[in-house]
């Protein structure tokens, strides 16, 4: 009860998390299908501009809205995407591509990382990034090594300019 699943697929991601459906669908035109899916533990995707049909959604901003899915895990996501996406004779944002069979590539994918390069931005584990949150992202990484992936620092010099809009107290006091 103190906290809130987020977005305008909010209520979507919520069922998904509580068990209430075994998927759901969001529409995302600025994070309102990946904010509720993180918020809330499920997997949520936005697909690419007309791989998903996006008839009868009332835009918002009609370049960047799209209709995808929420699920409890990726397997899940990746079924879901290959029944969304395709043709429809009564969408003109369609893209004649064909549609992959994306179960399959994550299944390949499942056998690890190698050929990833992942980088670490050192600015962005700094004052006031919560620890449970820098464990998470070093979980993640690990993972991610063990997987075959290659991690490596790097610097983001300009950083301190890209976050104008922190409330964190040392951020606002370097920029006055």
């Amino acid at each position: 009860l103190a906290r809130v699943p987020g977005g305008s697929s909010g209520g979507s991601a919520a069922c998904v998390a509580a068990g209430q459906a075994l998927a759901a669908l969001g529409t995302d035109t600025g994070g309102s299908i990946r904010l509720p899916a993180a918020y809330t533990g499920i997997v949520g995707l936005k697909p690419t501009y007309g791989r998903v049909s996006r008839f009868g959604v009332i835009a918002y901003a009609s370049s960047l809205d799209q209709v995808g899915p929420m699920t409890r895990d990726v397997a899940d996501c990746a079924l879901l995407l290959g029944v969304l996406a395709g043709h429809d004779p009564r969408d003109s944002t369609w893209v004649d591509r064909p549609v992959p069979d994306y179960a399959a590539a994550i299944a390949g994918a499942a056998a690890g990382a190698r050929g990833l390069r992942v980088a670490l931005h050192r600015e962005y584990f700094r004052a006031g990034l919560q620890p449970e949150v820098e464990q998470a992202v070093r979980a993640a990484a690990d993972v991610l090594r063990d997987g075959g992936a290659a991690l490596h620092e790097e610097s983001l010099a300009h950083t301190e300019y890209g976050v104008a809009g922190s409330s964190v107290p040392e951020a606002a006091a370097a920029r006055s």
